[in-house]
């Protein structure tokens, strides 16, 4: 049977977006939630328990507070309000904490820590999911019950200002609202003037509840300069004067009021060490969260230290606090000091309607939640409680009730605890079926692809598929019955957790009959290629040359990094093991040049010649044709490059040493910023040039790296070129002294620090500039057929505007890693790839290997926390979507971008075209590694 090769290749398409889909659906399973929706808000509180007595508490108890004000300060991280910066930036929180009213928390966020997530973990008490990342772009509206809206529906009136995720979440909700962008880093002053300005007047007002504030300002400031800047202390400072403001404005209310109110300082995740969010280290999931109300009364000498709670406990203190309803599918516990000084009763009240909330949400999410040791001692409480509460009824106070009051408050703590674990365990649960049954069909399509992608890239274009032996064919037969009887056994061990075990029959077992039928495909085409002995390529390699240590070391390379994206601890760490396939790399070009110099042309691996042997150059084309790469062609004879034993000179020595000193090269990146999970919290080289106290030492670095930028890049560029270069480089410097990370030699300090928008736009015309030259030159050249070096130049000018870009976009820190890159392109083309004559398909690979390794020397990791979005607003002074996402994007892959850029570059500088073989091998290469991407984007 034969198939187009687009048919072939649509179906295999379609097949491997199904396995990956159905990997992703195991890997992040649906998240714990009510099936009840918040539909049914009216529905009766569950009543007190009386063991037989009559009790007549069977409502929802009444508020504690009278108002309640929250005030959310992004990316407040613990050590910002109880370390040494709260002491020295925050007096009058510090005193709160420390003899104050108040109780006091490190608060737990769960991943992912970002804003929209966290705000929904806040009000619905849930766990979000990872897809929330996205959705933080553009955050639709929230269906899941959630405390504000449970408060809008019981009358009370909302008044927020701030981050306008709320006004997105919550449309309608609030009586009076002012939202602001929070993507706009570069603005730390504005957006919290703009919530501060509204507190005057809306504290002298009487005809609200519930008052929200979202400052932005601290989390802009870590985007741009990291928790050490100065900027940070001046921040905390002005937020400790407006919380000053709000609380003395409370305590005067409640004069006139029945109710205490309360206050409630909190963040809504933290901030990693370079400034950044989203993962899960110790500095972005800690957040401090401070009660601050008069019913918090303490004693003398009663010293309360921060306790650690789950940034979720707030949705049910809030709720029990406003006289709400706990939202269904809240998976918190009630903070337990707020009502701890409250009578027993109310107590016990209190805990029981948080434990009846948790034991529902379990026995809609678990179906054997009576095994979950949280329910059995949820079911001992509410007996124990009924026993108190009959007790109570027949005699006010006894000692005998005390202390079952006590064991009893015990009981339901514990169960509490234990419900939300069981919860919060069920919402990390992968489903290992659905991903195993993802990935082997992801597999099967893999190797159908590398057993029958040559023959479909042959000039036919098709695919013969053979028909199996009736042997091979009754095994095909009896496959599907196997996965069949194995989904059955699966599902019954399972008990209904897993999602395809939840598809009908007839679903689940084309899921069945799909794999199996892939996997006689593969085996089928094994069989007739070993059997027959045919090459799967049409036309053989025109030169008898045997594969190198080098090719070898590509193939084992590219496997072993596919095969460790099934494990998450080298997901996470796969910055070592591009370090390390680098530094091999350049171990084994070590030898193959040791070896070439050594002993001689015989020992070394006869290649195919396809490259020029000036890179700078352009090859003339043949007599009679106007050059076009159709038909750029070599003289082999005459331009075949020398061998290396002939080398002389300075030539052979920096031949020789151009290993070592790409080695060193990655070994001084390194040093720079340490990313992954168990690095990334040790001091590095970025860490010491960035603190306040070693700008001189960054300025003089960051002004070499500029001049080695300029140096490298500016040889092949035109006149104009050049100068804007210059020019742009120049802008650059004075862009980071105007926003305060560089000095000019005559400064001791700068402390006229601007937002540098003028400085950067100045930069941006240069690059437009050189990009503009560049296309017109590419331009030229393809319409008017003109000189070949029309082109190259062309190219590399284009080239050469990304770099200027790349420049400007990252953190003066990380322009040495711009320039080594270009250190290491330039030794690479000069003393390694031309000298030793490797192929198009090496060369693309060694590029992406680089390239990968310069993503990680960048200091990014395969967590959304180091991903700089203050570089998407450089030269903005307002947000804008599509920029703002395309520089962030650009800054993020700079590294992969300008190699694959030199790639092209360097390709199309070669006069002459591979051979068809050497296509057909470079474009599997080259899915082999798009695949591999694109599971490395799965995983995370």
């Amino acid at each position: 049977m034969r198939l187009g090769s687009g048919t072939f290749a649509a179906c295999c398409v379609v097949i491997e977006v199904l396995g990956v889909a159905l990997f992703l659906r195991g890997f992040f399973p649906a998240p714990v939630c009510s099936f009840s929706g918040t539909e049914h808000q009216t529905e009766s509180p569950a009543p007190e328990p009386s063991a037989g007595a009559i009790s007549n508490w069977t409502k929802l108890p009444p508020p504690l507070f009278s108002k309640v004000v929250i005030m959310l300060i992004d990316a407040l991280r613990d050590d910002f309000v109880f370390g040494s910066k709260g002491v020295k930036f925050m007096p009058y929180t510090t005193y709160l904490v420390e003899k104050g009213s108040s109780h006091s928390f490190v608060a737990e966020a769960k991943p992912p820590t970002v804003t929209m997530p966290r705000i929904k973990a806040l009000m619905t008490g849930s766990l979000p999911g990872f897809i929330d990342v996205v959705r933080n772009l553009n955050s639709p509206t929230l269906l899941e019950d959630n405390v504000i809206t449970r408060a809008k529906a019981a009358g009370k009136r909302i008044i927020f200002y701030g981050d306008e995720t709320w006004v997105k979440l919550f449309p309608k909700h609030f009586v009076e609202y002012d939202g602001t962008t929070s993507f706009f880093v570069s603005d730390y002053t504005e957006v919290d003037d703009n919530v501060t300005r509204h507190l005057d007047k809306v504290l002298k007002r009487r005809d609200w509840d519930v008052l929200i504030l979202h400052y932005l300002g601290l989390d802009h400031i870590g985007h741009i300069s990291g928790p050490n800047s100065p900027l940070i202390g001046r921040k905390l400072s002005e937020m400790d004067s407006v919380l000053m403001k709000i609380h003395t404005s409370l305590l005067s209310e409640e004069r006139e009021t029945l109710l205490p109110n309360l206050l409630v300082l909190c963040g809504d995740h933290g901030m990693s060490e370079a400034g950044g969010h989203g993962a899960s280290s110790v500095e972005e999931v800690n957040t401090a969260m401070i009660l601050i109300s008069s019913a918090f009364e303490r004693k003398p000498g009663d010293v309360r230290r921060p306790k650690y709670i789950q940034q979720t406990d707030l949705a049910a203190t809030l709720s029990i606090g406003l006289g709400l309803p706990i939202p269904k599918s809240s998976i918190g516990n009630l903070i337990f000091p707020v009502v701890e000084g409250k009578p027993m009763r109310e107590q016990l009240r209190f805990l029981h309607l948080n434990t009846v909330q948790l034991s529902k949400l379990l026995q809609e999410n678990v179906p054997s939640y009576k095994k979950e040791p949280g329910f059995e001692q949820f079911k001992v409480s509410e007996r124990l409680h009924g026993n108190w509460v009959r007790l109570y009824l027949e005699e006010n106070s006894s000692e005998v009730l005390s202390n079952l009051g006590s064991k009893v408050r015990r009981q339901y703590l514990d169960a509490l605890r234990a419900l939300s674990l069981s919860l919060s365990r069920q919402a990390a649960q992968y489903d290992v079926y659905s991903m195993a049954v993802g990935t082997v069909l992801v597999l099967e399509v893999l190797a159908l692809l590398l057993v029958s992608g040559p023959r479909a890239l042959s000039g036919k274009a098709e695919l013969d598929v053979p028909l199996p032996s009736p042997a091979f064919s009754l095994l095909c037969y009896l496959l599907p019955l196997g996965l069949a009887a194995l989904h059955v056994t699966v599902c019954t061990s399972a008990g209904g957790t897993c999602y395809l075990c939840s598809l009908p029959w007839l679903t689940a077992g084309g899921v069945m009959v799909l794999v199996s039928t892939l996997l006689c495909a593969v085996l089928s085409a094994l069989t007739g290629m070993f059997a027959g002995g045919k090459r799967l390529s049409k036309n053989p390699p025109q030169c008898n040359s045997r594969s190198s240590e080098l090719d070898l070391l590509i193939l084992l390379g590219t496997v072993g990094h596919t095969l460790s994206l099934g494990a998450s601890s080298f997901i996470e760490e796969e910055p070592q093991t591009w370090y390390f396939l680098v530094n091999t790399l350049c171990l084994a070009l070590c030898h193959e040049i040791y070896r070439n110099c050594f002993l001689g042309d015989d020992c070394a691996p006869q290649r195919c010649p396809h490259a020029g042997e000036d890179f700078d150059g352009v090859a003339a084309a043949p007599q009679g044709k106007s050059p076009g790469p159709d038909v750029w062609e070599l003289d082999r004879a005459s331009r075949r490059p020398s061998p290396l034993g002939a080398l002389r000179g300075p030539d052979r020595w920096m031949v020789l040493a151009s290993p070592w000193l790409i080695l060193t090269c990655c070994r001084l990146l390194r040093s720079l910023n340490q990313t992954g999970v168990q690095w990334a919290h040790r001091p590095d080289l970025g860490h010491w040039l960035t603190s306040p106290d070693h700008k001189v030492e960054l300025s003089v670095l960051a002004a070499v790296s500029l001049i080695m930028i300029f140096v490298l890049v500016q040889k092949r560029c035109s006149l104009a070129s050049k100068v804007a270069m210059a020019f742009g480089l120049l802008g650059i410097y004075c862009y980071r002294v105007a926003i305060g990370n560089l000095l000019f030699p005559w400064q001791q300090n700068n402390k006229d620090i601007s937002k540098g928008i003028t400085e950067a736009r100045f930069v941006y015309v240069f690059v437009l500039g050189i990009l503009f030259t560049g296309t017109k030159g590419l331009l030229k050249s393809q319409i008017t057929a003109d000189d070949f070096t029309v082109k190259t130049v062309g190219l590399w000018e284009i080239y050469s505007g990304l770099v200027l870009l790349a420049a400007l976009l990252l953190r003066p820190h990380n322009l040495p890693v711009l320039a080594l890159s270009l250190v290491i392109q330039t030794i690479m083309t000069q003393f390694v790839w031309r000298p030793l004559r490797h192929n198009a398909a090496e060369v693309t690979v060694m590029h992406y290997w680089f390239g990968q390794a310069f993503f990680y020397f960048q200091g990014n990791s395969n967590s959304i926390a180091t991903v700089d979005i203050s570089a998407g607003f450089v030269g903005l002074d307002a947000y804008v979507e599509i920029p703002a996402m395309l520089l962030t994007t650009f800054a993020t892959y700079t590294g992969p971008v300008l190699w694959a850029s030199h790639l092209v570059n360097f390709l199309t500088s070669e006069a002459s075209r591979p051979a068809p073989e050497t296509q057909a091998s470079g474009t599997l290469c080259l899915c082999t590694k798009l695949t591999s991407t694109s599971v490395d984007g799965a995983k995370e």
